[in-house]
């Protein structure tokens, strides 16, 4: 970064304003420093940023985000980079504001169950804080081991626990943010949310920061629950085990989780970390897990095994121990991280669809894999219809990539028109922006970009993602040197 006198090698007017805000030495321009940064964990498509700032407190965002707009540079907040949908994805030239170092909890009142925290703490590092004084925090993404609180609010993150608990925005009490202008402001404080006039802790969170930048996030924490207990449950047909999926829930049980994985993720989980042993020759497995006061749990575990043996069930089991339990938990954990073992490349979607729709809808999807001649793997929320398909393929094959992507969008129109959405969890970014029009009429997307300009009227914080953008061309050349490209 620097030259052999200590000088700095640039002569970016605009690097070198950031560096008098946050030193020499928090500020990347270098190309290959940047690389690090052209996309999150969307990476189907790239692009180079201008430069990337490592900011350590508010102050030093607002400060920064006043140069960037007086400058007219487009900038993007960024935390972990485990984002799926390419919203940390610069479109070429933008800044990259890092939350990274903003890594503190500042507060934590357990006797009113919440706790302070700024945008770059680490989810799973919440629970792990508070987990001693028998307290966690809900909310998990499967990445929930580097993923930072502050970009579960950007996402409005979820987890395999949220069919229970509720996804990201059930547990902000607060939230202080910097506006697009350089402005600091706190909303719901003291940790109240619902204070009279509109409700912009919900606006705010899964705004993927297109309307400010979070700095302090106010979270509900909860009492750990008495017991849990997990089940296994393996089926023959999809359809079975969707029936099941739907006769738990119509049992009047809620289950803290229900997931489901199809043969092709079994044979991704099975072949890399943390294999559980499951057949190979199996259509779909459950895994279930209720949790809460003692002395009911036996009595909803014998219910769902009942269930099970009603729709077909070929093998179904409790976990013996915490060890089994917390193996079948990695298993289903490292999901997608999984495709790797058999496949060189995966694209990974986040459809929502009703849960009596499961059946048709994974039925169609297959179709889909079988038209572009790839393999699709599910892996996904059952209990609350939120999909994932992964859309295996081979970017160094000439036309695969696009092929991939195609399938995406139609697993994606698939679930709209079984009444469904385009994400439960994962954002929409710059991957899904087209497919917005799979949900929303022209009018509805311009009712919500309408409410963007008035938090963000300049459109330099984080351009061009989350909603259809006809100019997206005019857009980029705004951005700056280098046009977002797909990945060759």
């Amino acid at each position: 970064m620097f030259g052999r006198k200590g000088k700095v090698e640039t002569s970016d007017p605009v690097v070198r304003k950031l560096m008098d805000i946050v030193g020499e030495s928090e500020v990347l321009y270098k190309r290959e420093d940047l690389i690090a940064y052209e996309c999150d964990g969307y990476t189907m498509y790239k692009g180079m940023p201008r430069a990337v700032v490592f900011v350590q407190s508010t102050q030093q965002v607002s400060e920064v985000v006043k140069c960037l707009n007086k400058e007219e540079v487009p900038y993007i907040a960024r935390g972990a980079g485990t984002g799926l949908s390419g919203g940390a994805t610069p479109l070429g030239g933008e800044v990259i504001i890092s939350m990274v170092k903003m890594k503190r909890m500042l507060h934590l009142d357990l006797e009113n169950r919440k706790a302070v925290v700024e945008p770059g703490f680490i989810n799973l590092k919440l629970t792990q804080s508070i987990s001693d004084k028998g307290y966690y925090y809900a909310p998990d993404p499967s990445s929930q081991y580097a993923c930072t609180i502050g970009g579960n609010v950007a996402e409005n993150s979820g987890g395999a626990h949220c069919l229970k608990y509720g996804v990201t925005t059930n547990h902000i009490l607060g939230l202080e943010i910097v506006l697009p202008s350089g402005e600091i402001v706190e909303i719901g404080k003291e940790g109240i949310p619902d204070q009279p006039g509109y409700d912009l802790l919900g606006l705010l969170t899964g705004s993927e920061g297109t309307l400010g930048i979070v700095t302090k996030v106010t979270v509900k924490v909860l009492k750990n629950p008495e017991g849990k207990k997990t089940v296994l449950a393996y089926f023959d047909e999809i359809d079975d085990a969707s029936q099941a999926v739907s006769d738990i829930i119509a049992a009047g049980i809620i289950p803290a989780a229900l997931e489901m994985m199809d043969d092709v993720a079994i044979e991704g989980v099975e072949s890399a970390a943390y294999p559980v042993g499951h057949p190979r020759d199996i259509a779909a497995f459950l895994l279930i897990e209720v949790d809460g006061i003692v002395a009911g749990i036996d009595d909803q575990i014998e219910e769902i095994l009942t269930v099970c043996k009603q729709n077909n069930v070929r093998e179904v089991k409790v976990a013996k121990n915490e060890a089994e339990r917390a193996l079948w938990w990695a298993n289903r954990k490292m999901g997608f991280g999984a495709m790797g073992a058999i496949s060189p490349d995966y694209l990974v979607q986040d459809g929502v669809i009703p849960r009596t729709r499961l059946p048709e809808v994974l039925a169609k999807i297959k179709e889909i894999g079988k038209k572009y001649n790839l393999r699709i793997a599910n892996i996904f929320h059952a209990g609350d219809g939120n999909l994932h398909p992964l859309i295996l393929y081979d970017a160094s094959v000439p036309g695969e990539s696009e092929r991939a992507a195609k399938a995406g969008s139609e697993c994606l129109k698939v679930c709209a028109d079984a009444g469904g959405s385009i994400t439960g969890e994962h954002g929409v970014g710059i991957e899904k922006a087209a497919e917005m029009r799979f949900i929303f009429t022209d009018e509805e997307i311009a009712a919500q970009t309408n409410i963007r300009e008035v938090f963000n009227p300049k459109d330099l914080l984080n351009p061009g993602k989350l909603f259809p953008q006809p100019g997206r061309c005019v857009e980029v050349k705004r951005a700056g040197q280098n046009e977002m490209q797909p990945v060759p």
